[in-house]
C-alpha cells in the first residue's frame, strides 16, 4: 500500500490555525473591522495603489464575485474607494483611504508578529529551504490550474 502523504491536510490545519491567531492579534491591536482576507487585498493595495478589480484578483487569487463582496464592505468600513478610470470608463480602480493608510503600519506589525511565530526554532537556512518548497509547491498548484 502506498503511504498517503499528509501535505494538503497539514497546510489546511495551518491555515486554520494562523487565521485565528491572526485574527486575534488584530484584535490586540485594536482592529477589530478588517479580517485577514480583506488584509489580503489591502496588503496588494499598500504594494501597488490603485489596481483594477481584474488585477487585484490576479494578485489576492480570488474570483471577481468573492472580491466584489469582500470590496462591497471595505467600502462601507472606509478602508478603499472605487473609482471609474478616466482612459476607460468600463475598468474600475480600487485605491485605499486615508483611514486606511493609518491602519497599515498596525497590520504590517501583526503580519511581522505573525511570521516570529511561524519561524521559531527555524535557522536562516532553514527559512530559506521552506519558502523555496513552499514556491515549488505554489508553482505546482498554479500550473495544474492552468492546465483546465
Amino acid at each position: 500500500m502506498k503511504e498517503q502523504r499528509a501535505a494538503g491536510y497539514l497546510i489546511a490545519k495551518i491555515h486554520q490555525r494562523s487565521g485565528r491567531i491572526f485574527t486575534k492579534k488584530l484584535k490586540s491591536h485594536n482592529i477589530h473591522d478588517i479580517n485577514p482576507a480583506q488584509g489580503r487585498i489591502l496588503f496588494a493595495l499598500w504594494q501597488n495603489d490603485g489596481l483594477s478589480i481584474i488585477e487585484l484578483a490576479k494578485e489576492t487569487g480570488l474570483s471577481k464575485s468573492t472580491l466584489t463582496s469582500m470590496l462591497d464592505r471595505l467600502e462601507v468600513l472606509g478602508h478603499i474607494k472605487r473609482v471609474h478610470s478616466t482612459e476607460d470608463r468600463r475598468k474600475i480602480l480600487v485605491f485605499i483611504t486615508e483611514k486606511n493608510k493609518q491602519l497599515q503600519s498596525k497590520y504590517v506589525q501583526v503580519s511581522q508578529e505573525m511570521t516570529e511565530i511561524f519561524y521559531v526554532n527555524f535557522t536562516t537556512e532553514e527559512r530559506d529551504q521552506f519558502e523555496k518548497y513552499l514556491k515549488k509547491l505554489l508553482n505546482n498548484l498554479v500550473l495544474q490550474e492552468t492546465q483546465k
